[in-house]
């Protein structure tokens, strides 16, 4: 089912089944039980969009192994679902009417789903321009989007990843608000109704974003990096929100605690209608000198000694605490210096912030001593990208 959606295979998902009863397979959607006895009615998902589609076919392969076909249609006009009554409750508040905004459709266009255009205008937001090819991985957001937002008179640039779960954005003077800035705002817009509320993120994000949701009567919550690890946390902890750098944001207020890009820029787009300048809001959000996610590429299963060893031998003469929840997180009264292993790929993620340039350049000479000294010792030949 997923590879249907991430390849784009719109004829071949409208195809295939799913067998269940519909009551019972939403109500599984939202953890709740679902029934045995039911075995033989096709249900449409058409509810909550991509991810809870996935959400449902990861409970009903687990529920039913083999007895169940899997398939994502959209039918938003015979069967408006709870994405189209959320997206009409954010509508029906005080979105401006004269808000701009470019954005990324291929992938939606592709599956054959409504429009998210034709969505957003039933906002009263105006769909001025399309950002060219959408980024399967949002750091590939490049110059040309940028450019595309500027060119035209849009407000804000949208862009969506792939499969529809990741959301990019950029202002209208072509910065780019990537998504732990986009955590902030909405951690505070989240904290005005839920004060004391837990906010999760991940160990990649900027280390304002801890300060930020303690400033707004939040507890902040740094957990491991990966999809299912947040989402694991958010469960475990109920929090309303939880982000990961990578893009990933779920919202657990006001819906059903998985990410979906859509509704996480409906949620956007309610927060920055507030603001005569929207842009200026977004780039006014704490930021500092900081690298993007950085990747040393090492032979399979040499990334996790590497940083096995760096959190037991790394010297850091002028950190002041190391988070080892998740390989080793550095935090320096001034920046901080990540590096963990992926949960995916032979490589050890790396990703520096500081205060200043300076500060930033110390940060990443006492991680390059320590990662060519340890490599050294393991015989592992590393070619540093810092």
């Amino acid at each position: 089912f997923e590879l249907l959606l991430r390849h784009q295979h719109a004829e071949m998902a409208q195809r295939v089944r799913l067998l269940a009863h519909p009551d019972a397979a939403v109500r599984r959607f939202f953890g709740r039980h679902l029934r045995n006895d039911v075995v033989a009615e096709e249900i449409v998902i058409d509810a909550v969009g991509f991810g809870a589609a996935r959400l449902a076919a990861e409970h009903l392969a687990v529920e039913r192994p083999g007895r169940i076909e899997i398939a994502y249609r959209e039918r938003a006009v015979e069967h408006p679902g709870h994405w189209q009554a959320s997206f009409r409750t954010i509508a029906g508040r005080s979105l401006r009417d004269d808000l701009r905004v470019a954005q990324h459709a291929a992938p939606f266009l592709e599956l054959g789903a409504d429009e998210p255009a034709e969505r957003f205008r039933r906002t009263g937001c105006r769909l001025d321009a399309l950002l060219d090819e959408h980024p399967a991985h949002l750091g590939r957001l490049q110059d040309r989007d940028q450019v595309a937002v500027q060119a035209g008179d849009a407000e804000i640039g949208l862009a969506f990843d792939g499969d529809g779960d990741r959301l990019g954005v950029v202002t209208r003077t072509g910065a780019i608000i990537w998504p732990d800035r986009q955590l902030m705002l909405y951690a505070a817009d989240v904290l005005k109704n839920r004060p004391g509320a837990e906010i999760i993120f991940d160990v990649k994000c900027s280390r304002h974003v801890a300060r930020w949701v303690r400033h707004h009567g939040g507890i902040p919550v740094m957990w491991k990096t990966g999809h299912s690890l947040i989402k694991a946390k958010l469960k475990e902890t109920g929090a309303p929100l939880a982000g990961e750098m990578s893009g990933h944001i779920f919202f657990n207020d006001r819906w059903f605690g998985f990410d979906d890009a859509l509704y996480t820029a409906a949620r956007l787009l309610e927060i920055v209608s507030r603001f005569e300048n929207p842009s200026a809001e977004l780039e006014g959000l704490p930021n500092c000198p900081s690298t993007p996610e950085l990747q040393l590429a090492t032979r399979e299963g040499e990334n996790v000694r590497l940083v096995e060893r760096l959190r037991a031998e790394g010297d850091f003469p002028s950190a002041i605490e190391r988070i080892t929840i998740d390989g080793i997180r550095v935090e320096y009264a001034d920046g901080f210096g990540l590096a963990r292993p992926s949960n995916t790929t032979p490589v050890v993620v790396l990703r520096f912030e500081a205060d200043s340039d300076e500060a930033l350049q110390r940060i990443q000479a006492e991680f390059r001593s320590n990662l060519q000294r340890i490599g050294l010792s393991l015989n592992i030949p590393l070619e540093l990208p810092f």
